[in-house]
């Protein structure tokens, strides 16, 4: 199966944005600050955007917190042609402990990651249509380590199960994600080398343990 260029169609979208002058809305989805420096950067020259911070996967709750708090920093510190707010959802581990349950032995990256995603967009795709949004996305294509195929895949079904655009991406293409980095430096972010859930921060634990 060939993979899908998501970049290729965003590239079609800000095509369309720039001739028509007009800045709509988006709604992003963060995961964390650092994955969306560059996205932030990258998008706030197109689009009016509002990110929305869900991640009830992450664990402890201090963690979440100070991730939130990071985001918050960002996005104040951050210059951007257009406007960036913030909002951030409810914090609820037995959301992801819910969508996680069946899976816990599931490998990094697989079916657990991917009902995760499912679940973090589908709040996003919810709240972008009471809110009148013009298109939802998430900075989660930005890491290697995230299968974009998939999170493009789920995008799309839940734009049409929720009746709102999904903004198609693979923030990693064109050095996306050695812009993150340079961009988390420049801003001493916090950063972590595990995605936020419990069974993540096991994995990179294994893998420290292993080098």
């Amino acid at each position: 199966m060939n993979k899908i260029n998501y970049q290729k169609q965003t590239d079609t979208i800000i095509d369309g944005i720039v001739k028509s002058g007009e800045a709509p809305k988006l709604l992003l989805h963060s995961c964390c600050a650092p994955c969306s420096s560059y996205t932030l950067e990258y998008l706030s020259q197109y689009f009016d955007i509002t990110v929305f911070y869900f991640n009830p996967n992450i664990s402890p709750k201090s963690e979440f917190d100070k991730r939130l708090a990071e985001q918050k920093r960002l996005i104040e510190q951050l210059p951007s042609k257009n406007s960036i707010k913030l909002v951030a959802g409810n914090y609820d581990y037995n959301e992801f402990l819910t969508v996680a349950k069946g899976y816990e032995d599931a490998p990094e990256g697989g079916e657990r990651c991917f009902r995760c995603y499912r679940m973090r967009l589908e709040k996003t795709a919810a709240l972008a249509k009471e809110k009148g949004f013009d298109y939802f996305c998430t900075t989660l294509s930005i890491s290697p380590l995230k299968n974009s195929q998939k999170i493009n895949e789920i995008g799309i079904l839940t734009a049409e199960r929720y009746g709102v655009k999904w903004l198609p991406s693979d923030f990693k293409k064109r050095e996306g994600y050695k812009r993150s980095i340079e961009l988390s430096r420049q801003y001493n972010l916090y950063r972590q080398n595990f995605c936020g859930c419990v069974y993540s921060k096991k994995e990179s634990e294994k893998e420290n343990i292993n080098e």
